[in-house]
């Protein structure tokens, strides 16, 4: 018994943590000094994963509707680029030219790490006392338990992401940053997140205008 209630404490403290810490943060960002635009009226959206065509179009997609709910016009790249591999450099410039977008973003994933967390945990022993309380025997306040610390073991992966936005008239970075995503799932879970903190933190920046 004190073992399975062990166990359930365990699960249920493994599960309060992943739910804690289920979202996505941006770790650092970057803007140029220098830059005096803005705010952007359209971005050209453009996703990069060499390994999954088809997220890296439904990223492009929810990012592309995650601006224009912010009151931005946005377009995703894989309209314009149907084949398969990285654009070249001439057709990439043809391609933002024709959108009429004045400023292209680019996500790119970097990795995903898979991390350990180990931290004590306290649980209950067994039963200490002449007292038993109800269902035990005699006492009015039952017995009581010692308590021990066991090690509580949690693996969990982090996916960090880049994301840079460029002035097209200049093909300058002018703002990027990293974001880190606690046990990502798939992108049609976790991409949202994302694009809801890089708006917020454009339109802090002053590089999108706020709805």
């Amino acid at each position: 018994m004190i073992e399975r209630t062990r166990l359930s404490l365990l699960a249920v403290t493994a599960s309060l943590f992943v739910a804690a810490c289920a979202s996505t943060t941006l770790q650092s960002t970057w803007t140029d000094p220098g830059f005096t635009g803005g705010p952007f009226k359209k971005f050209f959206v453009v996703g990069l994963s060499a390994r999954d065509v088809t997220s890296r179009r439904a990223f492009e997609d929810i990012m592309v509707g995650k601006l224009q709910a912010a009151g931005v016009q946005a377009v995703p790249a894989w309209q314009s680029f149907r084949d398969e591999g990285q654009a070249s450099e001439a057709a990439m410039d043809a391609a933002v030219a024709q959108s009429g977008a004045d400023a292209v973003m680019m996500t790119r994933l970097l990795g995903v790490d898979t991390r350990v967390n180990v931290s004590p945990m306290m649980v209950p022993g067994p039963m200490i006392g002449p007292g038993f309380g109800p269902g035990f025997g005699p006492g009015w306040w039952g017995g009581y338990s010692g308590w021990y610390a066991v090690p509580q073991i949690t693996q969990y992966q982090i996916a960090t992401a880049e994301t840079t936005v460029f002035d097209v008239k200049t093909h300058r970075i002018v703002w990027s940053t990293t974001s880190q995503t606690f046990n990502p799932t798939s992108v049609q879970q976790e991409a949202p997140g994302l694009a809801d903190a890089v708006i917020g933190a454009l339109q802090t920046r002053g590089l999108i205008a706020k709805k």
